[in-house]
């Protein structure tokens, strides 16, 4: 088994939602399935990198899919393991929502963010929830992260966010908003949804988002 392979960029294919890397190994070329939020970390070509992989067999036609963290990979392997979900969906879901943020939305139920990956939705979303929330409760810790609690009480949570969602923000940009508004303005749980929303808003315009 592969767990890790380090080496330098040789090259990376895009075609849509499909990301491939080429990666040289003591002079060996492994082409690599990787997110496309990976293609947009990577170094420059000719430097090195250091890619975690988790290797599958599809249809007798052996895959490698490369990550940027183990607990990605991790967190990928889980997501499989959700019945029908494949890799494209658990991809799309690892591009949406970063691993903390995509864990605590599994945890907590947060089927409104969860649905924001292409191609989830709202019966997939759930079911996700159902058979990966206690196994992630447990796996966060090993991972080394743990999930934040801050955040609008749970009462209007769906309706901030959805609001700004509705707004065009990503999901994954409404979860920083939500964190830096509750951790730096100390905005408290219970505060108005308005309240919410207006500072959640001001705080993306001020990182011109």
């Amino acid at each position: 088994m592969i767990s890790y392979l380090k080496g330098i960029v040789a090259g990376v294919q895009s075609s849509g939602n499909r990301h491939i890397l080429t990666l040289e190994v003591n002079g060996m070329g492994y082409d690599l399935l990787i997110p496309g939020r990976l293609a947009k970390q990577l170094p420059s070509m000719g430097d090195t990198v250091q890619i975690f992989t988790h290797y599958q067999i599809r249809e007798e036609i052996p895959l490698l899919y490369g990550f940027g963290s183990p607990s990605e990979r991790d967190l990928f392997k889980h997501l499989l393991s959700v019945s029908g979900i494949g890799a494209a969906l658990a991809i799309a879901l690892l591009d949406t929502l970063e691993v903390p943020e995509l864990v605590q939305a599994i945890v907590t139920t947060n089927v409104q963010l969860i649905i924001q990956a292409p191609g989830v939705g709202k019966k997939t979303a759930e079911r996700i929830c159902l058979e990966l929330k206690s196994k992630l409760i447990e796996w966060r810790k090993t991972a080394g992260f743990f999930v934040a609690t801050q955040g609008p009480a749970p009462s209007i949570l769906e309706e901030v966010q959805s609001t700004l969602l509705a707004l065009g923000y990503t999901a994954s940009e409404v979860s920083h908003a939500l964190h830096y508004v509750s951790e730096d303005i100390g905005l408290p749980k219970d505060a108005f949804v308005e309240d919410w929303i207006r500072q959640s808003i001001a705080h993306l315009s001020s990182t011109g988002v």
